[in-house]
């Protein structure tokens, strides 16, 4: 079976795209006139905000609020785009949170909460909606994780552990959909140019900055560009692979 249906008339779905390298993702895939859902949990304006910016590339686009961490509300997700006949072809596992601090002022409830959003999300997603994808033997899942998923992060062992987890969540799951012409991907960025470095003040930013050779944040739609080749028909070869777009930080 030969999957014939154009790119550009794919369907694509971004959870967390309300902002960041969500929002730019979401742009990207517009920016061609696919169809966009734009995943959210409680950041409806901006959301909206970010669909009408990819509807003015002439894109079909959907707004829908779940809780990633919710089985429940990732079935109604599911529901609402069968609904609107926007079965996702490409996934891309955006949502996600931080987390700093040392390891023994952790509780159990933040664990939880990282864990949940960063990686049981991920596989909530992934495993609601690659069952079309490998009916139709055709599919891209794209997770966006970390650098600090690859090296690991002093204050941020949460964090890089649910990253961490994702990497091997991507490895082991491109494997078992390799045979359905679905591939599996992350993208793991270094420092970039979002709310989540906000909470470093101006001295860390550019410590931070002077230890990356480019010498720089990467932006947004840097990261999009990279998500967005992964999920191009002719990467279909491309899969398991961890691919870190970090300025020559770690290489």
């Amino acid at each position: 079976m030969t999957f014939s249906k154009p790119f550009s008339e794919q369907t694509v779905l971004i959870t967390g795209a309300s902002r960041g390298i969500g929002a730019a993702i979401a742009e990207r895939f517009a920016a061609v006139g696919m169809k966009v859902v734009i995943h959210y949990r409680d950041s409806h304006e901006a959301a909206n905000e970010v669909a009408r910016t990819c509807m003015k590339h002439g894109a079909k686009v959907l707004t829908v609020s779940a809780d990633v961490k919710s089985r429940e509300q990732i079935l109604l997700m599911k529901e609402k785009l069968e609904q609107k006949d926007m079965v996702p072809d490409i996934i891309v596992n955006n949502a996600g949170i931080a987390h700093y601090g040392l390891l023994s002022d952790v509780s159990e409830e933040e664990w939880d909460s990282v864990m949940d959003v960063n990686l049981k999300g991920a596989f909530l997603c992934s495993q609601t909606f690659m069952q079309a994808m490998i009916s139709q033997k055709y599919g891209r899942i794209i997770n966006v994780s970390s650098i600090w998923g690859i090296s690991g992060a002093s204050c941020e062992v949460v964090y890089s552990t649910a990253k961490g987890g994702l990497n091997a969540f991507t490895k082991a799951l491109a494997k078992e959909l390799a045979p359905s012409g679905v591939t599996v991907n992350a993208v793991a960025p270094g420092a970039v140019e979002t709310d989540m470095m906000s909470g470093f003040q101006t001295e860390e930013r550019d410590a931070i900055a002077s230890e990356i050779p480019a010498g720089r944040f990467a932006m947004p739609y840097e990261v999009a560009s990279l998500v967005y080749f992964l999920a191009l028909p002719e990467s279909g070869y491309i899969t398991g692979q961890i691919i870190s777009p970090n300025g020559g930080w770690l290489t």
